[in-house]
């Protein structure tokens, strides 16, 4: 399942060493990226730490004997299974995409040497007080999708199907309900939520597919470094085939960062008039109008929302990593203002509004669709 966090190289002392917990895994380390040093020219008593991430994945540096440098993926394989990152790096290659060359790979142990795209991310290069500011970063961002997007063939992905997006829902009131908030919900109101998500799910599945990300977002988008234009493209692991409408909402919906509403519909009105050029609104009503779009990115972006929210009460609590609850808000104000400009969410705004015990929002500017 995708874990919106960050799994970013980022800049670190080269000087700390890797701390390894089993012996035995750090010899086969050793053995491994000696083994490497000829062909690939790197220079083991370099290695440091870059990045963990919300899995069981990390991710080192290492310098090379020509001044660059190299990242180390260590994926534990009974923790981890690589294949579909190698798998879907090179479908993103093959698209024009700047995402990692997976320059070496032991399956039987979980190591992977790949290309570095550098250690600063898009989020880092954002200002978040001037939006307008950042409007040549996403068009970028939109850029990139959009070639993701058009390269998209049915039976390469996995699907993203109706099993998927209830599992990713069921989250929800297993982690964030249940165990962050400590309520169990008996008869009627378990009944509310299974019907919000059959709509859901419903509402969903009826957009065309592409192949999604499925974190889209700035923090696993890398400004361009060394020879390359553009951004590059991390954390794709757990791509699927799926919505269109999931990686827009992703990227303007942020796990980590808010826009206001202007910012959020001029950006994904770009979006969809590329798309459109591209040929890939060609469903519905959506080619002429926009608003048809973006009611399914809003529903979309709900799926996606309840679903983090899950995730993020399930690291904190299960994981132990406490700081991804910092962001349930964020999530919960997503959840509502979604859920409060469409009559038929109506039962289940009410429904948060109990679980979060807060009063509802009133005199939302858009209304209700």
């Amino acid at each position: 399942m995708s874990h919106p966090t960050p799994t970013h190289p980022i800049a670190c002392n080269p000087t700390v060493p890797v701390d390894w917990a089993d012996p035995a895994r750090q010899a086969l380390f050793n053995t491994w990226l000696s083994s490497l040093a000829s062909a690939q020219a790197v220079l083991p008593a370099s290695v440091r730490v870059a990045s963990a991430d919300a899995s069981y994945r990390r991710y080192l540096r290492v310098d090379t004997a020509h001044g660059a440098s190299r990242i180390v993926m260590d994926a534990p394989p009974d923790r981890e299974n690589s294949e579909p990152f190698v798998r879907i790096a090179g479908l993103m290659q093959a698209a024009g995409l700047n995402a990692p060359e997976v320059l070496d790979w032991q399956p039987q142990h979980g190591f992977m040497l790949l290309s570095d795209l550098g250690d600063a991310t898009m989020m880092s290069a954002i200002d978040t007080e001037r939006p307008q500011a950042n409007h040549r970063l996403y068009m970028q961002a939109v850029d990139s999708l959009l070639q993701w997007q058009m390269a998209s063939r049915p039976g390469v992905l996995p699907p993203y199907d109706a099993a998927l997006l209830q599992r990713e829902l069921s989250l929800f009131p297993d982690w964030y309900v249940a165990q962050h908030r400590g309520v169990q919900l008996d008869r009627k109101p378990a009944e509310v939520l299974a019907k919000a998500f059959a709509l859901i799910v419903q509402r969903n599945l009826a957009a065309p597919s592409v192949y999604v990300h499925r974190d889209f977002m700035p923090r696993n988008l890398m400004m361009p470094f060394g020879s390359h234009a553009q951004l590059g493209v991390l954390d794709f692991q757990d791509a699927v085939y799926g919505p269109i409408s999931y990686d827009i909402a992703s990227l303007m919906r942020d796990a980590f960062l808010s826009w206001d509403e202007d910012f959020v519909l001029d950006i994904t009105i770009r979006y969809w008039e590329k798309a459109r050029q591209a040929g890939l609104m060609d469903f519905e009503d959506w080619h002429s109008d926009f608003g048809a779009f973006y009611r399914a990115v809003e529903w979309m972006g709900l799926q996606r929302h309840l679903k983090v929210a899950g995730i993020f009460a399930r690291l904190s609590l299960r994981d132990g990593k406490a700081k991804y609850l910092a962001d349930a808000p964020r999530f919960i104000h997503y959840i509502r203002r979604t859920c409060d400009r469409y009559r038929e969410l109506g039962p289940l705004l009410k429904l948060i509004d109990e679980i979060e015990g807060s009063t509802p929002q009133v005199g939302f500017a858009y209304g209700r669709m």
